[in-house]
């Protein structure tokens, strides 16, 4: 593109964006935190989706020293069903060394900013251009089908080189001192316009400077990797009852999920039925013998990496005597059903919370 079609390009988008703009809370007043967070929330996740879970999250949290005075537990619970619990996880790390070490407030500089957990180069540069208006780029999903299309990209948008492509061209593009406008611009624009099907071209305030939509290959863009298939795994989990109670279970600090609270159960073995599942699970990891298997559901939950097949069983203890040995959770606990809602679990049991 010449200087006079980056300009053009430049105009037009803010000119749009002007208009067209969703009203997001966390545009309202630009404040760090609240783009830290909004970005955070908005990775992997759809701004419907975190519409909620961000408005309540800031009535319980409405500041850094809020969030690192609270416990990881209350931190989980008002993040369930968002996924990707690290994203909270390092949140909370965050905002106790920015009290410890910067008085509670968000630091200006980028490479602070880079140095907090969970902070990379896109969330940084979200915060450094929305929050503060400094010229960094952001390039997000939205970002990236954009430019594959501006400029017809037939390389993988994730390969190296065109990574680097599209983060120099960002960085180019940003007018100077306008980069709060422009960058949120240009993610409004994927998000509402430049959709990853049926594209909106005729509506696209930068459809005459488009490579992709003259050469007819705008269907073709962005190139993406080949994905990899999810690994099937089929699971059995019990809501063991005693006494009008249900036995619950903390898992552990390292692997999958941690510090979540589940349901007893595990993997299905190659030739083993659910309910044999179930009763082995139970008897290795908690030294219990259950019997009245009673199926209430199967469902289906996809994950990143693997989509799990999910059978549950109401059952009770063959000697209701018997006491539960804690092998590999951190924690356990007989709750009412009711209670249920206090606690933080996984998608797959919080779906299956949800029927009961």
């Amino acid at each position: 593109m010449t200087s006079r079609t980056f300009a053009t390009l430049q105009k037009n988008l803010l000119d749009w964006f002007a208009v067209h703009q969703r009203d997001l809370p966390w545009r309202r007043s630009y404040l760090p935190y609240e783009i830290w967070i909004s970005e955070i929330m908005l990775q992997q996740t759809q701004v419907k989706t975190v519409l909620p879970y961000y408005q309540r999250w800031m009535e319980r949290f409405p500041d850094i020293a809020a969030v690192a005075e609270a416990s990881e537990e209350e931190l989980l619970k008002y993040w369930e069903g968002m996924g990707y619990y690290s994203r909270v996880r390092n949140i909370h790390k965050a905002a106790q060394r920015l009290v410890m070490e910067n008085g509670g407030t968000f630091p200006r500089e980028h490479a602070a900013v880079l140095k907090l957990p969970g902070i990379g180069r896109y969330t940084a540069g979200a915060v450094m251009s929305v929050a503060f208006n400094q010229d960094f780029p952001v390039v997000d999903g939205n970002v990236e089908r954009v430019f594959a299309r501006l400029f017809d990209m037939d390389s993988p948008v994730k390969e190296k080189e065109s990574q680097k492509r599209i983060w120099e061209t960002a960085r180019a593009l940003i007018p100077a001192g306008k980069a709060r406008e422009f960058n949120q611009a240009l993610m409004e624009l994927g998000a509402l316009i430049c959709l990853p099907r049926n594209p909106l071209c005729g509506e696209c305030p930068v459809n005459s400077s488009c490579e992709s939509r003259r050469k007819g290959t705008v269907e073709a863009r962005p190139v993406m990797a080949k994905r990899k298939s999810l690994q099937a795994i089929e699971v059995a989990l019990g809501l063991l009852l005693c006494q009008g109670k249900v036995f619950i279970q903390k898992r552990p600090p390292g692997g999958l999920m941690p510090h979540l609270w589940e349901f007893p159960g595990g993997k299905v073995e190659e030739g083993e039925t659910p309910e044999a599942a179930l009763v082995r699970e139970f008897r290795e990891e908690l030294e219990l013998d259950i019997c009245g298997l009673d199926k209430i559901t199967r469902l289906r939950h996809n994950y990143t990496s693997f989509k799990v097949t999910l059978h549950a069983y109401f059952c009770t203890l063959k000697d209701s005597t018997q006491q539960p040995v804690i092998r590999t959770a951190v924690d356990a606990r007989w709750v009412t059903l009711e209670a249920l809602q206090d606690f933080a679990f996984p998608a797959a049991n919080r779906k299956l919370i949800q029927l009961l």
